[in-house]
């Protein structure tokens, strides 16, 4: 069977008239590398979806969910190859390996070249070519950004029509000139070979071999061998994450790994805009999702997981919510820790790596409903008690849901807004035992870049290849995810916040996970995290002092609300409990991992370190 080869007239005249002739030479190009046997230009319409997802489930690659209970839902499973973000197979192809720093996985950019097109020569071969136009942020907006995507994966098309503003409109404004990211995946598994036999198909195709690699200089990504959300939604992290980031530091913005939130005081009206930047799975849309335990306080999400921000006219700092969907965690996820998320996912939504329950529903461990006496588990087998009691799991740890944001009942009615709203707070945070206190305030804006720069954190399932519970420094939650190099990144924000001064949000450093010696944890955390949220925002409206300590500033027994909450002064006193020799050693430590960024590193982040050791000898005396 001979490969069909596309000409730019060809592609052109299967193309929407909107196409600007730079993309139909890029599309033409692709596919005569890729080869597949069509090409299909996505518009995101509901009959786009409707055939898409129809097709994928008599494909076997989609299950449909009940639709009296999941309308319009549906469940993918996955290889258990391919269940994460790949950080050994992830590439940052800077035209100077230095430009890439010590924390990112270095490839030259011309011999990945010839990698990639080695690798992708027929790798679409007898599947579809999707041509995904998309927008990261509102159409249009002063922050937006615009992509391409090509893909072999129509379970990419769908889920990159919930995440992004995918179609049409977005091809609309590209033709009309707007700047794009040109992005290619490939699953990596052709479904035929180059004598045309065909080859037995799984449900969820994909390569052993995976490269998921980015060129900062031309703005490109291309992703081989994957079909998980993080290696394939290539707008998610590749894009709005490493590509972003240096577009931002090039343009004088910033590109985060940041919830954002509204929290309205009801009484005054007043309202306060906070980022938060934590680990994968460490609690970011449980607080960007907040139902506030305390009266007199509402919280509305804007977004869950990444934050666009640049400084306004007015000098302080704006934020958008580039996604426009959540691709949250599932296990843990429950009426109890996320009432939001749950109402959230009633439908519309795909499910990706959960455990199917008999009446066609979805289940994970942690949600609410009981262990069921059967299920079909995340590898498409059957799952009972008697499997939960060897310890294996009915979903996969880092098994996902991808849901529009719109359908949050509390998403803020901006968080469309085209120019973002302004931010009050900076939290930084992580999954610390001990150590470290509940909140602590910077002392100043350098000090911030340093709380940023020196967190570790306790590794979760949302990664491979690093153990689970393992501590390891995520420096501002972006480790895996900075385009560039760390220490230059660090340099980037202390240059911001010389730009905008006062202006510039102040930073905090949170902790839910401290536990005591029982093991347990101290803080109740979930809706009572409202409780730091409120000391935070009376801080920055200068409404409450602070005691000065080791970390940062502390927050008064007295100026915190604990009423209603098992929260005494001994358990508050154990929160912030400093232990200066352990601190000393962190120090020491965090001073060793440092040194690798060598003299990159900015003199304040060394300043920083000083004024911390000194607090340290201070709590000593």
């Amino acid at each position: 069977m001979t490969d069909k080869t596309y000409t730019v007239e060809e592609v052109r005249a299967g193309a929407p008239a909107e196409a600007p002739e730079e993309l139909i030479e890029f599309v033409a190009k692709t596919a005569n590398l890729a080869k597949p046997d069509s090409i299909y230009w996505a518009d995101g319409s509901d009959e786009e979806w409707d055939r898409l997802t129809t097709e994928m489930v008599e494909a076997g690659v989609f299950t449909r969910l009940n639709p009296e209970k999941r309308p319009n839902s549906f469940l993918a499973r996955s290889l258990p190859s391919d269940v994460a973000r790949v950080e050994s197979r992830t590439f940052i192809c800077s035209e100077k390996e230095e430009d890439a720093g010590p924390t990112n996985h270095w490839y030259d950019p011309v011999e990945m070249k010839k990698i990639l097109h080695e690798k992708f020569d027929g790798a679409m071969r007898g599947r579809t070519m999707y041509v995904v136009p998309f927008s990261m942020g509102p159409l249009g907006g002063p922050i937006s950004k615009l992509g391409i995507e090509l893909t072999d994966s129509p379970y990419v098309v769908t889920n990159m029509r919930i995440m992004t503003r995918m179609g049409s409109k977005a091809l609309k404004l590209i033709g009309e000139g707007g700047e794009w990211v040109p992005a290619v995946h490939s699953v990596g598994y052709p479904l035929r070979d180059a004598d045309g036999t065909v080859r037995e198909d799984t449900a969820w195709p994909c390569n052993d071999e995976k490269y998921i690699t980015h060129f900062p200089e031309t703005n490109e990504i291309w992703s081989y061998g994957s079909g998980y959300g993080g290696n394939a939604l290539l707008g998610k992290k590749c894009y709005a994450l490493r590509i972003a980031s240096t577009m931002a530091r090039r343009q004088g913005w910033m590109a985060e790994h940041m919830l954002i939130l509204r929290l309205t005081d009801e009484k005054t009206g007043k309202q306060y805009h906070v980022t938060a930047a934590f680990p994968s799975a460490c609690g970011k849309t449980n607080l960007a999702m907040l139902q506030p335990t305390i009266p007199g306080y509402k919280v509305e999400t804007i977004g869950d997981d990444i934050a666009w921000m640049r400084p306004g006219p007015d000098g302080r700092l704006y934020a958008i919510n580039p996604e426009a969907g959540f691709f949250g965690v599932a296990p843990g996820t429950s009426y109890d820790t996320n009432p939001m998320a749950m109402d959230t996912m009633r439908g519309n939504s795909i499910f990706t790596n959960v455990a199917l329950t008999d009446d066609g529903d979805v289940w994970w461990e942690g949600i609410d409903a009981p262990l069921p006496d059967h299920l079909i588990d995340w590898t498409g087998k059957d799952y009972t008690p008697a499997d939960a009691a060897e310890g294996k799991k009915a979903a996969h740890p880092n098994s996902r849901f991808t849901v529009p944001a719109s359908q949050c009942p509390i998403i803020c009615k901006d968080w469309e807004a085209p120019q973002g709203v302004p931010v009050d707070a900076i939290l930084f945070g992580g999954r610390r035992a001990s150590n470290v206190p509940l909140v602590a305030e910077q002392y100043e804006n350098a000090h911030g870049v340093f709380i940023g720069a020196s967190v570790a954190s306790e590794v979760t399932a949302a990664a491979t290849d690093v153990k689970a519970g393992s501590l390891r420094h995520d420096p501002f939650a972006m480790l895996p995810f900075c385009g560039y190099h760390m220490a230059d990144y660090w340099g980037h924000w202390l240059e911001l916040q010389e730009k905008l001064g006062d202006k510039f949000p102040k930073v905090f450093q949170v902790n839910w996970f401290r536990k005591g010696p029982d093991g347990k944890f101290m803080w109740p955390g979930y809706g009572e995290n409202s409780r730091v949220l409120d000391w935070i925002v009376r801080r920055v409206g200068g409404q409450v002092d602070a005691i000065d300590g080791v970390t940062g500033r502390y927050p008064k027994f007295e100026d915190f609300n604990l009423d209603g909450i098992d929260v005494d002064k001994a358990t508050w006193d154990a929160l912030f409990e400093i232990d200066p020799d352990a601190w000393a050693a962190e120090m020491d430590e965090t001073e060793e991992y440092f040194k690798q960024f060598g003299d990159k590193l900015p003199a304040k982040i060394t300043e920083q370190l000083a004024k911390f050791r000194e607090r340290i000898a201070a709590a000593k005396a």
